[in-house]
């Protein structure tokens, strides 16, 4: 029961790699780069590792920062880095400089999320606050686009 209790608190999910339509850009990493000429510190180490880390939702993650809007930053950050693997991707959509800050940003194929900053009080903002669903046009038709979840 504890381990259940754990994963609950994590602001990241596994992607059900399994299901129909589900595509990670599997394979190509180490095959593409064995044969060159110039060899790489990949083959002289023998890694066949990949360089992308696949499989992993953060969707969780911005849901959890878009409700913490006008919270100080710092403390924002300490909760979110405790229950993340990495860092990385709370700075998808935060940006620290307001001069970085963007209005949403793509995460995935159709999904967005409003793009968020830290102000000068070092409290954590949304970079526009009048943006809604309906402010943006899908790229294509096949696709649900979401922008915080809502659909547009």
């Amino acid at each position: 029961m504890a381990k259940y209790d754990n994963a609950k608190n994590l602001l990241y999910r596994k992607v059900n790699t399994r299901a129909r339509g589900v595509h990670h850009n599997f394979g190509g990493d180490f095959r593409h780069s064995k044969h060159k000429k110039k060899e790489t510190p990949e083959q002289i180490r023998g890694s066949m590792s990949g360089k992308k880390d696949r499989g992993l939702d953060y969707t969780p993650l911005f849901r959890f920062l878009l409700s913490k809007v006008g919270s100080n930053w710092d403390e924002v950050f300490s909760e979110a880095k405790s229950r993340l693997d990495k860092t990385e991707p709370i700075f998808w959509i935060v940006a620290l400089n307001p001069d970085d800050k963007k209005d949403y940003v793509r995460v995935g194929e159709s999904s967005y999320f409003s793009g968020l900053y830290v102000d000068d009080n070092g409290d954590l903002q949304l970079s526009n606050p009048n943006l809604k669903a309906n402010d943006l046009t899908p790229h294509c038709s096949c696709c649900t686009h979401t922008l915080n979840g809502v659909v547009f």
